[in-house]
């Protein structure tokens, strides 16, 4: 596995988009999720060389985001799927498109709708708190210090700012900012 001076950084954020923070990477897996898988047809899709795709996929596979399986013995023709590891960056996807639709979206409209097959409507993602349901905004949440947090290359202010940071069940809101 190619190590990259942001796999070192003590931020989630950091470390995700080390891998999936290009635009091929996003783009490659929103075709595989959505069900282009072959090589020639993500190739065709995106209008990606062959070069970058191929990098790009083998990545994807090395960390355990897709797997290669031979769908055709004669001659052999093998396609991507998705793992659960991959099958989670879904939601990620969801919101940049929302995001991109309100922000970027032509005179037209969005240019794919998200409909939800359990209720049979269309429906825009919401990342909501796991305990009440409440939709999580920059205005209501906070972020504090984990287990895993430290400081050095790429959270040299970040890390100190959040180790500064104490939860109060008063206000469930930091003591220090």
């Amino acid at each position: 596995m190619t190590r990259t001076p942001l796999a070192d950084v003590a931020c989630s954020i950091a470390r995700a988009t080390d891998l999936f923070g290009d635009a091929w990477t996003a783009l490659i897996m929103r075709d595989v999720l959505t069900g282009v898988t072959r090589f020639d047809d993500l190739a065709h899709d995106l209008g990606i060389s062959r070069k970058v795709l191929a990098a790009r996929l083998s990545r994807l596979v090395e960390e355990g985001v897709l797997v290669r399986e031979q769908y055709q013995e004669r001659p052999p023709r093998e396609h991507y799927r998705a793992t659960p590891k991959g099958e989670e960056l879904y939601p990620v996807l969801l919101a940049l498109m929302e995001w991109g639709d309100r922000w970027y979206a032509g005179p037209a409209g969005p240019p794919a709708r998200i409909h939800h097959r359990g209720c049979g409507r269309d429906t825009t993602p919401v990342s909501a708190c796991a305990h009440c349901g409440e939709p999580l905004t920059v205005g209501n949440t906070t972020q504090l210090p984990g287990p895993g947090g430290r400081t050095g290359p790429g959270t040299r202010v970040l890390g100190p700012l959040l180790a500064a940071r104490e939860d109060t069940p008063e206000t469930g809101r930091p003591a220090t900012v």
